[in-house]
């Protein structure tokens, strides 16, 4: 009588391997109950604890949930997220960069101040556009195949900029720029996303967000060294060759991080109803205003602190510098502590934290202000104060917005981050409107801006009981 065929990965005559939990396709509702922030090292320790024998033991997956499929992140953690962070600031980068140089933009193209301007306003509304178009369908398409030419087109529409002969060509290269532009930052929120799951997610996400906080403040500082030497024509220039560099590191740097049995399937349609299920979402929708209105406040504060500063307190142009670098520290310090402290409060209690402190800040500013009691010195701290607070709201609502978006990251990416930047572009010309000549009108609209984040935060977002609804909000977009 023939021996039974002996059966992979067992010995002859050993007993039956026992089953492997982790092995088995996972069910979505039991993986639902458990917590979220169920470490990697209980995995890895529940696969040792049930090696059948002959078997050799494996390496844990690190930065993998229970329920992930496909491959895990590169080795280089470091290097991609490098790469990463670059492809998130090009766009912020882009967006103010060449402010410094308007006045000669203007001359050289024979053009208005309105259409000078009108260039800005072309490229966030193709940056908004491209975010919430490029985000969810990379769902179905995967991250790799919209990235690389997304960040090949940003750098021949830099350079296509570069060489305009009028300003209505520079306007229509500039929404293209910001729709091929959108591609690097929306898809580097999915790519974290993507491959990092966990207790880790929340560190990845405060220096991704630590690069995309300080682009846009450091901006209009770039450009004016670049103007301080040569044309305003050269700043596209840089920003072509930064693309350039930006396309080789993504294409040799950057494999897909979504592998064809998590992308959802079914079209367009299907991919855009993750979206509608995501605005759907309470705390979802909370998390994504209250990112969009400290977003608001930050921008307002871009466009109006130098007329604060230069204007008002007559400080030099250098020590304007210096206060705006001392703030961009501020921020930076406030996502490294974001960072270090998440590995021991939430992330609810953290967004809770920074939007109370940039509230707290803008109060005193305000009160100050009002009763004519706010020196240079007042402002200036004030501010910081504001500044770090809102510096640790972005990688907290980043975390906590990704999180209930999982199983649509690509579209959670673009309306967390195509909301954000579209409300931030509405508010930066309020500041220009209701100038006075006074630091009041900034104040209170960066006020008004925090406000409607707290609001969001207290009555949408509620942190304090998005880990009950986490699983659920998970199951049902995984059933989209």
């Amino acid at each position: 009588m023939p021996a039974p065929a002996e059966q992979p990965g067992r010995r002859s005559g050993s007993p039956p391997p026992p089953v492997d939990a982790q092995d088995a396709a996972p069910d979505l509702a039991a993986a639902a109950k458990a917590p979220p922030d169920l470490g990697e090292g209980s995995t890895a320790q529940g696969r040792r604890g049930c090696r059948p024998a002959g078997r050799r033991p494996r390496r844990a997956a690190t930065h993998r949930s229970p329920v992930s499929t496909g491959p895990g992140p590169p080795r280089r953690v470091g290097a991609l997220i490098t790469i990463i962070g670059a492809l998130a600031a090009v766009a912020p980068l882009a967006t103010d960069m060449y402010v410094p140089g308007f006045p000669e933009l203007g001359r050289t193209l024979h053009a208005s101040d309105s259409a000078v301007q009108l260039s800005m306003t072309a490229f966030l509304a193709g940056l908004v556009l491209g975010q919430l178009v490029i985000g969810p369908l990379s769902d179905g398409l995967g991250r790799r195949r919209l990235l690389l030419p997304g960040t090949a087109l940003f750098a021949v529409l830099s350079l296509a900029c570069a060489l305009v002969p009028n300003v209505q060509m520079l306007i229509a290269a500039r929404f293209l720029q910001g729709v091929a532009g959108a591609a690097g930052m929306v898809l580097a929120q999915a790519v974290v996303t993507d491959w990092f799951h966990g207790p880790e997610l929340p560190r990845y996400f405060s220096m991704l967000s630590m690069v995309m906080g300080l682009a846009p403040v450091t901006a209009p500082v770039l450009g004016g060294a670049i103007l301080s030497v040569t044309s305003w024509r050269a700043v596209f220039v840089v920003l072509a060759f930064f693309g350039v560099l930006l396309f080789l590191a993504a294409l040799f740097g950057v494999r897909e991080s979504l592998p064809p049995q998590r992308r959802r399937q079914g079209g367009v349609t299907i991919t855009f109803r993750a979206m509608g299920r995501l605005l759907g979402h309470r705390a979802f929708l909370g998390c994504m205003l209250t990112l969009a209105f400290s977003s608001a406040a930050l921008f307002s504060y871009i466009a109006g602190s130098s007329f604060v500063f230069e204007n008002h307190y007559a400080v030099s142009a250098t020590r304007y510098s210096l206060i705006f670098a001392t703030n961009a520290a501020g921020m930076l310090l406030a996502g490294w502590s974001f960072g270090t402290l998440s590995r021991k409060l939430s992330v609810g209690s953290l967004l809770t934290a920074g939007v109370a402190v940039a509230l707290a800040g803008m109060l005193l500013q305000v009160a100050l202000l009002a009763g004519d009691g706010a020196g240079l010195a007042g402002t200036w701290a004030c501010l910081f104060v504001t500044l770090f607070g809102i510096g640790m709201v972005f990688p907290a609502g980043m975390t906590l917005g990704q999180s209930l978006g999982r199983k649509a990251s690509g579209a959670a990416s673009a309306l967390l981050g195509g909301v954000e930047f579209l409300l931030g572009a509405l508010a930066s010309p309020l500041v220009g409107v209701f100038s006075t000549g006074s630091p009041l009108p900034m104040a209170v609209i960066m006020l008004s801006a925090i406000l409607c984040a707290a609001l969001a935060l207290l009555f949408l977002a509620r942190p304090w009981k998005t880990h009950d609804t986490l699983p659920r909000a998970l199951e049902s977009l995984g059933s989209a």
